[in-house]
């Protein structure tokens, strides 16, 4: 039996957003970030670098990995989409052609999010309340303005920013975790049979997922997708009047088969390519150190996923008598899953990147239902937030060019020891008329004129748009000489000769994929037989270094450390004879 709908909202609500205008707002998003910045540290450039290497001729497409170093994903198809794309490519720097690829995979995300909420919205479940006169809302016109208002809470979302934008495996699982959550929505509008529709996205998304290093997460999916298609088979295809519609029936019954067949499909295949692996990590085991860990957690599910788990659990509350329609259903399974997974594996803010697009879709439906003080509330906060943050970075950059105020200007000197600021009137640019379209879409906000259901979002999704933007411009030089390995890279290349090799020991993939990129070094891993005049070592692995190499052989040359992470070292040392050999970094002082 249908429960009444909590949604109220007239047809002077639903008008679309603007198709040109959404898709700049897209553009203005997805672009900065991927271009004019060099790979970051640690899975950025670690990927960089084994995708660099599987694209030359000594490269293991079943195995990726880099000096003989395993790039620990467990993951295949990131490293053969950016290793296609350097191939294809050949006229682009390798680190901007793997990029190319993943910025497609977050236009993907974008635009498998909008047609997902767009189907779950043409549910009968989700349309509003008819008005006794007439004047509600049109049923497409509603699921266009819904899913409008997903694509906005989605670039919103405060996590998806920096991960969206890094060449990892992480953002390969968005791409398709999107991509099966749009088939799962659109199977009731769609034949399974039909090859080119929500059956190939399924295929590709689950697959794409298993070959992510995901293969757990599709094996869930599937089967929390089955189930909800056999709930919806069940009991949503009975009209008001208790009539059954059989052809949607047998639609369910299919999709129902179809999923469960391809969830065995990329669960096999999993196993036949060694994907499995065991990954429960639970926070602390007791005391004070379970603590930290939860309360670490809470934290990042607070500010991670703002501002859709407020409107989230709105919805949750809202649609409590629809809990059960796909609607809610499909997109609260792959929610709870995601956040699952972030609780129990180590890299919580990757797993948690998952759940963005199901959540985004979980806040387009409490918008029907707010008040209007709602909205304002969150107009407000939203104004008054990425405001502020915009204020902050223009601050910071001018006190970077000019000196003034001195205290900023201290700070970037103290945090990032060795930076020189430099001017670019294209990224100057960029941000002024990023300010001025915030300041006209804030005019616009505060304007009166016509309701649309996805108002309350603009703002938040243009605040989050503008500082990503303000900040891949104006401080992008700053984020370059901070979040990459180039300086100390560059430091070490100009201490060993260039036409020589260099041996490696303890050294890390993102370090070693730098090394190479940044400081154009030949690199092979350490042996008890040395092959090359140079030789660096990780300081952590500095104690185990006598196991592999004779120390006899070896002389202390430099430390080498990354200037706004005095943590993070490594030692330089150069082979000679045995009667002058140095055994290690205490008899030189040198120090860069």
């Amino acid at each position: 039996m249908n429960k009444p709908s909590p949604a109220i909202i007239a047809q002077s609500a639903v008008r679309r957003l603007p198709r040109l205008a959404l898709l700049l707002f897209c553009l203005a998003y997805v672009l900065p970030g991927f271009f004019g910045r060099a790979p970051w540290k640690v899975e950025d450039i670690a990927t960089f670098g084994v995708t660099q290497e599987l694209a030359s001729a000594a490269g293991n497409w079943l195995a990726p990995q880099l000096l003989g170093q395993a790039n620990g994903f467990d993951a295949l198809a990131p490293y053969w989409l950016g290793a296609v794309a350097i191939k294809a490519l050949p006229f682009l720097d390798p680190a901007m052609a793997i990029r190319v690829p993943f910025g497609l995979l977050l236009i993907l995300t974008l635009l498998a999010t909008w047609y997902a909420v767009y189907y779950l919205a043409r549910s009968p479940q989700a349309q509003p309340v008819a008005f006794a006169f007439g004047g509600e809302a049109n049923p497409l016109d509603y699921a266009r303005a819904i899913a409008d208002a997903g694509v906005l809470a989605l670039i919103a979302s405060l996590g998806l920013a920096q991960l969206s934008h890094e060449t990892t495996p992480a953002l390969a699982q968005l791409g398709f975790t999107a991509l099966v959550f749009y088939a799962m929505a659109a199977s009731p509008y769609r034949r399974a049979t039909k090859v080119f529709g929500p059956s190939l996205g399924l295929l590709v998304g689950m697959t794409g997922l298993a070959l992510s290093g995901a293969p757990t997460l599709a094996l869930l999916f599937g089967m929390g997708g089955a189930l909800v298609e056999w709930t919806h088979m069940r009991w949503g295809n009975i009209s008001p009047s208790g009539e059954i519609d059989v052809g949607a029936q047998r639609r369910s019954r299919q999709w129902v088969l179809v999923i469960v067949g391809m969830t065995v499909f990329v669960s096999a295949l999993a196993h036949v390519l060694d994907l499995w692996r065991w990954r429960i990590h639970f926070p602390g085991s007791s005391g004070q150190a379970a603590w930290t860990d939860w309360r670490k957690l809470g934290r990042l599910l607070l500010w991670f996923t703002w501002p859709t788990w407020p409107l989230a659990l709105w919805t949750l509350y809202r649609w409590r008598r629809q809990l059960a329609s796909r609607h809610v259903a499909l997109p609260l399974w792959f929610a709870a899953m995601a956040i699952g997974a972030t609780l129990t594996t180590p890299a919580a803010d990757r797993s948690l990147l998952l759940s963005l697009p199901a959540l985004a879709a979980l806040a387009a439906f409490a918008l029907p239902t707010f008040k209007r003080s709602v909205a304002s509330l969150i107009d407000w906060f939203t104004l008054l937030f990425f405001t502020g943050c915009a204020f902050i970075i223009w601050v910071v950059w001018i006190a970077m060019q000019t000196g003034v105020p001195r205290q900023p200007a201290a700070n970037v000197a103290r945090l990032a020891p060795g930076f020189e600021p430099s001017f670019s009137w294209l990224a100057f640019l960029a941000a002024a008329l990023a300010t001025l379209a915030w300041a006209w879409l804030v005019k616009w906000r505060a304007g009166k004129h016509r309701a649309a259901v996805w108002k309350s979002l603009v703002l938040p999704a243009g605040g989050a748009t503008l500082c990503w933007l303000l900040l891949m411009t104006l401080w992008l030089p700053l984020l370059d000489y901070a979040r990459s390995y180039a300086p100390m890279a560059r430091q070490l290349a100009r201490l060993v000769d260039r036409n020589a090799c260099v041996e490696i020991y303890g050294v890390s993939s993102a370090q070693a994929a730098a090394l190479q990129y940044h400081g154009k070094l030949d690199l092979r891993q350490a042996a008890s037989q040395p092959a090359c005049p140079y030789l660096v070592v990780n300081a952590d692995a500095q104690a185990s270094l006598s196991n592999a190499v004779h120390l006899p052989d070896w002389a202390f040359l430099a430390t080498i450390r990354r200037p706004t992470d005095k943590n993070e070292t490594v030692l330089l040392y150069r082979r000679v004879t045995e009667a002058t050999a140095s055994p290690g970094p205490t008899r030189t002082k040198t120090t860069l």
